[in-house]
């Protein structure tokens, strides 16, 4: 057993170096936009779902995040070599906790949302990210420290509008 230890333990050093480092993790290549695009377009945000008003406010969250990242010029979708279309596919609130009358004190909001972007020169769709999805989780307002569905769709838009913007400008898998 004494000649074996030698060859074991310089094996077990060998095999602990070929371990790899962050150069050998997969990372598959960026799928960003084409060079030629250099200004977008935020259509309105279509709404599928049954709640009234809330196209609005996400496309007002998308543009003004698309300002502050400031990489792409927003401009009308006359002048622009690409256009961002985001559509509201499903909002969905559920009640998660219930106190001793089965009153709800706690929701669960999630709002889907599809995302495409469409290439105006060549008229045609680059790539679409279904499912993009905002989620929050609140206590009610009548307790302490809970907040309205109101202020719940405003933190989920602001996720929904950063991940908008992540997908577009670092591309695919950067969101999901």
């Amino acid at each position: 057993m004494r000649r074996f230890f030698p060859f074991l333990l310089a094996s077990v050093a060998f095999l602990a170096a070929c371990g790899g480092g962050d150069d050998m993790i997969y990372k598959p290549a960026d799928q960003i936009l084409p060079a030629h695009i250099k200004k977008i377009a935020i259509r309105p945000v279509i709404n599928k779902t049954q709640q009234f008003g809330l196209e609005d406010k996400l496309t007002l969250r998308v543009r003004d995040e698309f300002l502050r990242d400031g990489q792409y010029q927003v401009a009308p979708e006359t002048m622009a070599d690409g256009v961002v279309v985001v559509t509201l596919t499903r909002y969905i609130l559920v009640p998660t906790q219930y106190d001793s009358v089965l009153a709800p004190t706690a929701y669960k909001l999630r709002v889907m949302a599809d995302l495409d972007f469409v290439d105006r020169t060549k008229n045609q769709i680059l790539w679409t990210e279904p499912n993009l999805e905002g989620v929050q989780t609140y206590t009610a307002s009548t307790l302490t420290g809970g907040i309205t569905e109101e202020q719940a769709r405003e933190l989920i838009w602001d996720v929904l509008a950063r991940d908008v913007v992540k997908r577009v400008v670092k591309g695919f898998g950067s969101v999901s």
